[in-house]
Formats: structure tokens, sequence, C-alpha cells
């Protein structure tokens, strides 16, 4: 049993893709700390009790879930909560349900979990449901054993987006493959799904070359096996990234094979990570989401679940890309998203410090 003290943690330190993909999404705020000039003041008026709420997220120590970190902290320091951020060392989906146990029996109020595999921690946080605790999910739009998930966009348009990108780059042409961290992350084939219905409609004379690569929400994972791929394809012609890791694989891989206008990427990625692949050329597109304000969304809904305040679609969390959730599953209408994900080029890149 992983022991999960205090002391570990400080030292762990839809309206529809054709809609979406014709606007544009607002722009979060740069910087170390979240916007949260425009959240309801009757939405976060400190509680009188206060809440333990525990963030358990896929991997700890790598810069999406260090962004994370920002916004539990910044959470429970506005609100005078008792806020925090675990994850296993590396991707291990029994490490995170040993995390899930070991809070379970400390008795916290809430968890909020960004889940590697949603099977593996589905039953643990039914046990933790069963016990009183509120559970709120980020990436896991199939997780039953949730009280509600929340998600930054519609799955299917943040893929769409991606595509319309990469197949403007390879001008509609030629052999692309896909990065998923897990095979089994239901948000990030989700996003592979919406790219590949968006290039089948829409770039008919490009092909997936190979099934989906499992990366691991690793980089050297990812750059070693697009590696491989490169080897037996070596026409390949672009590569798209759902896990944030893959943008500094492919970016290596590109720049050290001389690949630049050869081979293109698309995909999720954070400036402080991919920033330099982009300055030089190498690659032409990130697209991610601020993890500090999902953080800080899902431990809102957290306090606001405790507190049995109504969360349904509609609700204004007030916080960039959060100010009103929809759902689109009219049989689980705990499933909410927003609008949260932006586009970077070397254009633009320096709006975005982390």
């Amino acid at each position: 049993m992983i022991e999960i003290t205090r002391r570990r943690f400080s030292l762990l330190a839809s309206a529809g893709a054709a809609a979406l993909l014709a606007g544009t999404p607002p722009a979060f705020a740069a910087g170390e700390a979240v916007n949260v000039a425009g959240v309801p003041k009757d939405l976060t008026a400190k509680a009188t009790k206060k809440y333990s709420i525990a963030t358990v997220v896929k991997v700890d120590g790598i810069a999406w879930f260090d962004r994370m970190r920002v916004g539990v902290k910044q959470f429970g320091a506005d609100q005078g909560h008792d806020t925090w951020m675990v994850g296993p060392s590396q991707t291990d989906a029994a490490a995170q349900v040993q995390i899930v146990e070991s809070l379970i029996a400390q008795g916290v109020d809430a968890i909020c979990i960004v889940p590697f595999s949603v099977e593996a921690v589905e039953p643990v946080l039914q046990k933790a449901r069963d016990r009183g605790i509120v559970v709120v999910s980020h990436e896991a739009s199939n997780l039953q054993a949730t009280d509600y998930d929340i998600e930054a966009f519609d799955n299917h348009a943040y893929g769409a987006k991606l595509m319309q990108n990469l197949g403007a780059q390879m001008n509609g042409e030629g052999g692309y493959v896909a990065t998923v961290g897990s095979l089994t992350s239901t948000s990030q084939n989700e996003w592979i799904d919406g790219a590949v219905a968006y290039q089948q409609a829409n770039f008919p004379k490009m092909t997936q070359v190979t099934k989906r690569i499992e990366t691991y929400d690793d980089a050297t994972t990812d750059y070693n096996k697009l590696k491989e791929v490169l080897t037996t394809y070596p026409t390949l012609r672009g590569i798209l990234g759902a896990p944030m890791p893959t943008s500094a694989g492919a970016g290596r891989l590109i720049a050290e094979r001389g690949l630049k206008g050869k081979l293109f990427f698309s995909g999720t990625g954070l400036v402080s990570v991919a920033g330099q692949y982009l300055k030089d050329g190498d690659i032409d597109y990130i697209q991610f989401w601020d993890p500090a304000t999902a953080g800080y969304a899902m431990n809102i809904l957290a306090v606001m679940a405790l507190s049995k305040r109504p969360i349904k679609a509609g609700l204004d969390l007030g916080l960039p890309g959060y100010d009103k959730l929809a759902a689109n599953d009219p049989k689980r209408s705990n499933i909410l998203f927003g609008h949260g994900w932006v586009g970077v080029t070397k254009a633009n890149m320096g709006e975005y410090d982390f």
C-alpha cells in the first residue's frame, strides 16, 4: 500500500463539432494564477465547513500536471479548503488505485481524479462513493462511479480541430499515425475518433497507416515508437498526437531527422514542453487547455456537490472556457463540458508561459 501523507504530497512536487470549428474558443489568461475574476461570488463563498479535497492525477512530475497543481492549490487558498494533488511517479493504473484506497482510509471529503484507466479505478471510486466521498472526474466521460465528470470541451470537436490543422499542413494527402496515452483513455480516444471522422469527411486522400500507438504519456516512449513507425513507413507525412508528451517526442524526431516541412505534427502540447520545436519550425501547431483551470473547476464542483448546490447544464463557473457548461448525453446529465481549448503556433506561443 502506498502511504499517502501530507509530507508525501508536498514532496511530490456540445454545439457540435462544425459549430465549434467555425468559431474560436475563448483563450484563457496566461500567467501563474488561474483567472478567477469572473467566478460568481455566491458560487465560491467560503463554506462554513473546511473540506479536504484530493486531486489524483495520472502521473506526477510532468509539466501538464505540474500546471494542474497550480489551480488545485490556488482553489484551496482562495476558498479556505484543504486541497492538494497527488499521482503515481509513472503511469500505473494499479498505483493510482492504491492512492485512492489510501485517501478513502483517510476519510477525505472529496476526490477529484484524472484516471489513467477508467476500468481500473471504477471499483475503488464506487467504494469511495459508498463511503460518502464525493467524486469529480476529468478526461473520463465513460466513468460511471462519479458524481460529476467535467470535460474542458466536446472531445470530438477537439480532435476534429487537430485534424483540420494536420490536414492543411499535409495538403490533404499522405499517411499519418495517431498516438494515445492509453488505449483505455476514453477522452484521448474520442479526440482521435473525432479527428479520423473529420479526415474521412474532408481529406479522403489521407490514410491512417497503422493502429493507434499507446505511449503511456511519456515523451521518450513517444519518440521511440514514432521512430519505429518511421522505419516501417518511411514516407509517413503526419503525426496526430493525443497525449501532451507526443509534441516533444515528435518534435525531437522531426528535428533529428531533418524532416521539417516533410513530416508534420498536430496534437496536444504545452509551450513549456514543445516551445522550442514551435520556435524552430519543427512542429507548427499544438492545442491544449489550461490544466490549472481544469483543476480549479473540478474543485469548485466538489465543494458545490458537498454543499448540495445544484449542478446542471448551463452552469456558469466564471472560469475562462467554463462559463456555460453543456451536456450532450440525455441519459447522463452529470457529464458536463465547456469550451476551454486554444490553438497555438509560433505566432502566439509567447502568450502562454506554461
